[in-house]
């Protein structure tokens, strides 16, 4: 898909320059559509004046991506899935990360039920100054006893708000599952070739998303697209089947290609919506419960390379999630704003004047590997954070990033000197061929550090003395 420009977006506004959408011209608001700092519904007269119903028509053909984007659930916790534009990520970004979900089925016991929701809410794990959390819960009626089953999603609804979805091939206690979470967003779970009219009928009535699943067979899922949209129905989610091992694991994978294909290259609007995935299919049939979370992991890791947008998991055990949100979380980094820190000087523990100061650039990855490690040596320090746009060490010296001059303007902005009654900065030990650059331009003593920061403590203990 070629890359809308803002002129031609540009022609689809009203070009009156209004500033009610918080900017200050047209152009500058096409900008912004491209880069979805904005939407088309910021335009008050776009939406509100029938004149510019045909503009407004055309503009919305214009931005839509070609995988749509769905949203599930409300509130602050409803997540975005699909909205993709390009096949890979250096083409353009990625924008919606893949939502991952915690399967809880209706047969387990009621604290457990409890129990397992609270830690898939109360999950989280921080790397590189990001939050990492689960999505979303799925509830599944694995008893078949309508009791069971509308006990479980009532106390998920009402404990939880987090997006849902409801899974069930029994249509009564499908359709009490969209009653209970009516006005939820919970994503149906699922319209079939056989059940696809009765499934239909539940999702339009409680307005809800609805998987079209027609596992190993494009050609049919293809057709039940059609059918749902026949019947008014737009968000829709793809599942294509979850095979975990032998010749349909592979075809799993060229399945989930040849989608994400026929819908960015080929424009093909059947196939233009997000994909579900089950990597717990892992647990079927296996005993071992620690090989079974391993499998479902690199199974999930699998399929995140191959575009899903959704992906329901069954274990919570941290050496399973870890790997795979590690994965998300480098998979969907945007290449066009590097991860980065703000620039000045950083405590580490409770400094004092006589305390060392070490000098770092903002690449988030960077500062906080550095920060780890001079934590772990349980020394107070400051850390000062130099603006490299982002950019590591490395990379920084390579370009130019880092430079003397930068490193006296960051001192000074930061009052670096007010902090600390001596005039010594440890640098990174790739950084020495600024040392003497530094020295004249700022009237500090440069010390260089290691190259390696998990030996910033033994150079410590060695190195730093303050008369």
């Amino acid at each position: 898909m070629a890359k809308v420009s803002p002129l031609e977006i540009y022609n689809c506004l009203p070009g009156i320059n209004c500033k009610k959408c918080g900017v200050e011209s047209c152009m500058a608001f096409a900008s912004q559509l491209i880069e979805r700092d904005k939407t088309y519904e910021d335009c008050e007269p776009l939406m509100k004046d029938e004149k510019f119903a045909e503009k407004r028509k055309k503009l919305i053909e214009l931005i839509t991506p070609p995988v749509k984007e769905i949203i599930l659930g409300t509130g602050e916790r409803a997540c975005s899935i699909g909205g993709e534009e390009v096949m890979y990520r250096h083409e353009l970004t990625f924008f919606n990360q893949s939502a991952l979900f915690i399967d809880i089925s209706d047969d387990i016991p009621f604290d457990e039920i409890t129990e397992k929701m609270t830690r898939i809410s109360n999950f989280k794990i921080e790397r590189v100054g990001q939050e990492l959390t689960l999505d979303g819960i799925v509830i599944r009626d694995k008893s078949g006893d309508p009791a069971k089953f509308g006990e479980a999603v009532v106390t998920v609804i009402e404990n939880s708000d987090m997006p849902v979805m409801i899974c069930s091939y029994n249509l009564e206690n499908l359709e009490m599952g969209a009653e209970i979470a009516a006005g939820k967003r919970a994503l149906l779970f699922a319209a079939t070739i056989d059940n696809w009219e009765d499934v239909a009928e539940i999702a339009v009535k409680h307005e809800c998303p609805v998987v079209a699943s027609a596992p190993g067979d494009i050609e049919a899922l293809g057709n039940l697209v059609q059918n749902l949209n026949s019947k008014g129905i737009e968000d829709i989610v793809l599942d294509i089947g979850t095979f975990p091992i032998g010749d349909k694991y592979g075809a799993t994978l060229e399945n989930m290609a040849m989608i994400r294909r026929l819908a960015i290259e080929n424009n093909n609007k059947l196939f233009g919506y997000p994909v579900l995935n089950l990597p717990m299919v892992a647990w079927m049939n296996n005993e071992d419960d620690v090989k079974a979370a391993i499998d479902e992991t690199i199974l999930a890791s699998t399929l995140l390379l191959r575009f899903s947008d959704i992906m329901v998991l069954h274990s919570l055990e941290m050496f399973s999630l870890l790997p795979l949100l590690t994965l998300r979380q480098n998979i969907y980094t945007d290449p066009r704003m590097p991860i980065k820190v703000d620039a000045g000087v950083y405590a580490i523990g409770k400094p004092d004047e006589n305390s060392p100061v070490l000098l770092t650039t903002n690449f988030a990855l960077t500062y906080y590997t550095v920060a780890s490690d001079i934590e772990s040596t349980k020394k107070d320090c400051y850390l000062l954070v130099v603006n490299t746009e982002g950019l590591a060490v490395e990379p920084a010296m390579a370009g130019t990033r880092l430079t003397g001059s930068l490193i006296k303007e960051t001192i000074e902005e930061s009052n670096l000197g007010e902090k600390v009654k001596h005039r010594k900065i440890i640098i990174p030990g790739m950084a020495a061929r600024i040392s003497g650059e530094i020295e004249d331009l700022t009237g500090w003593e440069v010390m260089v550090g290691p190259i390696d920061s998990s030996r910033i403590g033994a150079f410590l203990d060695e190195k730093w003395k303050v008369k």
